[in-house]
């Protein structure tokens, strides 16, 4: 590879005035900032530029010769769509270099509305394949911030085969969780990580214990603080971060201070600089580190860049933690007597729409056992595949073929699933696996992001849904699943009935709803037990997390389940399972249709008993019976639930 001043982008962070003065004094190539609306850093009242200011700052920008990015990257609702059409139009008048962009309801928009700024898919789209960049270069991406937890190995790949820019972090905050499919904060506080205003509880203390017992694991605890991520900072391996092929460099901290951001700035600078002048007589500059790692907030790491770090990147006793923005709470627990929060005129006038038909019941299952009482007990639809939860083993196609042929004994349906992430490894599989599903003939596929929807579209003539990793908050996103393939949509984990009522009313495909089930916070590629246990990745002690099963216990008492996949992912499970019954009435009033339990990970018994008592309750609302609710039904759920119950976003009138 040749270099050139204009091979690498240095990007800053910008959240003030000052800030930006002190970047472009830095030797920044490109900034980026967000206006007071609709981005990813909403905490404060004193960052972020109104629109005259982002009107100056652009001109300021471009006069020095600098790039500006101005980051649209948080998901909208549906009463939030006008006011991002009157914001994007702004924008296109002002002409930054190019916006950051997560929802899919902003490619719409653009299309809509004939925007000419670049579009840059946001790290919060999770694009982590080469079939969702695909994807996304077909609607104007120019660039895609790509995952946190790619290799540089994997972004070399990445480049080859599409040939997109690629920016990656280079330096500051890092979430041990994958972008975008993170619900925590959303769900326990109704401040979302995926809309700006995530109160990281990753970064609270946790003891490791032992399912079973709820004793800890371990004497040799490295420290409380279990996920929180050290600082990304590959200073030291900008040779290798340029010759992977990386375009931009970006730094994070649009919180930061100037002198802060100051320093960063120019000491990478001043290395890019060397580097690209004379490659092979490039040497590492002592002074400039010690600089760096003087003045540096949390300890360092380079995180995923070279392979996974283990528990090499967590700081696990919290010393260097600069600022604590939640303590645990306990999560909302589920009541009979419940009541929804007040709602809004427009979302009441969404409500009290009689069912036009018997009501779809889904149930997702482990295995062929409680498929087959999830038939018994009246569900219509059993989704199976995707992730196994050790000690599960995966399915094989004679197990699917077993589950269809179950399946028309019932007169109902088996939809295959795939993992909600599907790296290299998980994609080449997944499209040997789509293509042998045409034989098999199960009733269609539920896919987990666009890369495997644009996959499965080329595989398979089966009907595709989307899963509730497509983060669906508005009808705009669902006109651009549909116009991707997409023949039903799951409602975003986050959203709060009243945001449900508004969506209900103008979706272009039929919605469906989690109700029921043992539901994830979070999901990391870091493996918590190898790291606490082992001080490793997850890959190199897989034994360790097949013969026990681990939870985190955080300071509230609550108890977080850790369930790992196939692919040594873990899975945190919020400490209460969803149980919205109680609310059925409601729902069914708002006009939803389709339900459904996640029931991966229980046992047979419960999952016949979960779907008895769903299909019992949707039938006799469905029929006219009144809103009238047997209180003994949750305790009967109670008492079978392997964890306690509660209502998750319900909790909240909206998800902010």
């Amino acid at each position: 590879m040749r270099l050139t001043p204009q091979s690498v982008e240095l990007l800053a962070p910008v959240g003030t005035w000052d800030v930006l003065e002190a970047a472009v004094a830095a030797g920044a190539d490109a900034v980026y900032l967000g206006g007071k609306r609709f981005n990813m850093r909403l905490h404060r009242t004193d960052t972020n530029f109104d629109d005259e200011k982002l009107t100056r700052a652009v001109k300021y920008a471009h006069a020095h010769n600098v790039r500006l990015y101005v980051t649209v990257n948080n998901l909208i609702s549906e009463r939030e769509i006008p006011g991002m059409r009157d914001y994007l139009k702004l924008l296109n008048q002002l002409q930054p270099d190019a916006l950051i962009v997560q929802d899919l309801a902003i490619l719409e928009l653009a299309r809509e509305l004939n925007i000419t700024v670049p579009l840059h898919a946001s790290v919060m789209m999770n694009t982590h394949n080469e079939h969702s960049i695909k994807t996304l270069m077909d609607y104007g991406i120019t660039r895609v911030v790509t995952n946190r937890e790619l290799t540089l190995t994997q972004l070399t790949l990445l480049k080859e085969r599409t040939g997109i820019e690629l920016e990656y972090f280079v330096h500051g905050d890092m979430c041990v969780a994958h972008s975008g499919q993170c619900y925590h904060s959303g769900i326990v506080f109704g401040q979302s990580s995926n809309r700006g205003r995530c109160l990281k509880p990753c970064r609270w203390p946790f003891q490791l214990i032992d399912s079973a017992t709820g004793q800890a694991v371990t004497a040799q605890d490295p420290g409380p603080y279990k996920l929180a991520m050290k600082d990304m900072c590959m200073y030291n391996a900008l040779p290798e971060l340029i010759q992977a092929g990386v375009c931009s460099f970006k730094i994070e901290g649009r919180m930061r201070t100037a002198d802060f951001v100051s320093r960063i700035v120019k000491l990478y600078r001043r290395a890019i600089d060397r580097y690209i002048a004379d490659p092979t007589g490039y040497t590492f500059d002592a002074a400039d580190w010690q600089e760096l790692y003087d003045y540096r907030s949390r300890d360092f790491s380079t995180c995923y860049a070279l392979g996974n770090p283990g528990a090499s990147s967590i700081g696990y006793t919290g010393e260097r933690e600069p600022r604590f923005f939640s303590q645990a709470v306990k999560e909302a627990s589920v009541s009979a007597n419940a009541a929804l929060p007040a709602i809004s005129t427009s979302a009441h006038e969404s409500t009290n729409r009689p069912p036009t038909k018997r009501p779809s019941l889904a149930v997702r299952v482990a295995g062929l056992d409680a498929l087959a009482t999830a038939f018994e007990n009246g569900a219509d639809i059993a989704y199976i595949g995707g992730e196994a939860f050790k000690p599960n083993k995966p399915l094989t196609l004679r197990d699917i073929e077993s589950a269809v042929t179950l399946a028309g004994k019932y007169n109902t349906q088996v939809i295959v699933t795939t993992p909600r992430i599907t790296m290299e490894r998980e994609s080449g599989e997944l499209e040997q696996f789509f293509a042998s599903l045409e034989t098999v003939e199960p009733h269609g596929l539920m896919v987990s992001n666009s890369g495997m929807l644009r996959l499965a579209r080329q595989n398979t003539s089966l009907p595709i849904q989307a899963d509730f990793s497509f983060n669906l908050f508005n009808h705009l996103t669902t006109a651009w699943l549909k116009t991707n393939g997409a023949s039903k949509v799951t409602i975003s984990l986050e959203a709060t009935y009243e945001q449900i009522a508004e969506l209900s009313q103008s979706s272009q495909l039929p919605l469906e709803m989690i109700v029921h089930g043992a539901l994830e916070a979070m999901v990391l590629d870091h493996c918590v037990p190898s790291a606490v246990l082992a001080g490793t990745s997850a890959h190199s002690h897989s034994q360790l997390c097949s013969e026990q099963h681990y939870s985190l216990l955080d300071s509230a008492g609550e108890r977080h389940d850790i369930k790992i996949d196939q692919y040594s992912r873990n899975h945190i499970l919020f400490a209460k399972d969803l149980c919205l019954l109680p609310h059925l009435p409601s729902l069914i009033s708002a006009g939803l249709n389709h339900y459904r339990i996640e029931g991966q990970h229980y046992s047979p018994e419960l999952v016949g008993l979960l779907t008895a008592v769903y299909r019992t309750e949707l039938d006799r609302l469905s029929a006219g019976g009144d809103h009238t609710f047997d209180k003994t039904l949750i305790d009967k759920l109670t008492t079978a639930s392997p964890r306690e119950l509660g209502i998750g976003a319900f909790r909240y009138r909206i998800s902010r």
